[in-house]
């Protein structure tokens, strides 16, 4: 191993998410980035030996959920409106881990991404919790980006 290569794992709390290239504010969590895949089963009559063979086939994509405290800002609000009338704004939502002193450090690509839900806040008059905002995301396709 190179000296000087970091072995400890990042911390999961430190990161940030970016929607069409701009920031896109703070977020508690971030759940969702699962890409798997299906396969086919496949055989000729005159394939030796006699088993199956396994053809890939569709990926999938999980979709996203954003969690975030409550703010003024209604950028993701504003989204939602855009798709719930029929525009396709289709935008890159990047979610980037750093490490401890801020420099971003992996990022995970949602390409064609659009909001599928979004929540607002749950109102409780005895709780003291922070009012959280919830956004699913739907995309098609995820990629991993290490920085140069």
């Amino acid at each position: 191993m190179p000296t000087g290569e970091r072995t400890d794992p990042f911390r999961s709390f430190n990161f940030r998410i970016e929607i069409g290239g701009a920031d896109a504010g703070g977020f508690s969590e971030c759940s969702g980035l699962t890409a798997e895949g299906d396969h086919v089963d496949y055989r000729e009559g005159t394939d030796q030996p006699l088993s199956v063979r396994k053809l890939t086939a569709l990926r999938k994509y999980s979709n996203i959920t954003l969690k975030r405290g409550y703010t003024v800002n209604n950028t993701l609000w504003q989204w939602y409106k855009s798709i719930s009338l029929g525009v396709n704004d289709r935008r890159d939502v990047t979610i980037i881990l750093r490490d401890e002193e801020g420099k971003d450090v992996m990022a995970w690509m949602a390409v064609n991404a659009w909001i599928n839900k979004i929540e607002g806040p749950s109102f409780k008059a005895s709780g003291n919790e922070v009012a959280i905002e919830s956004v699913e995301i739907i995309h098609e396709g995820l990629m991993l980006e290490m920085p140069a």
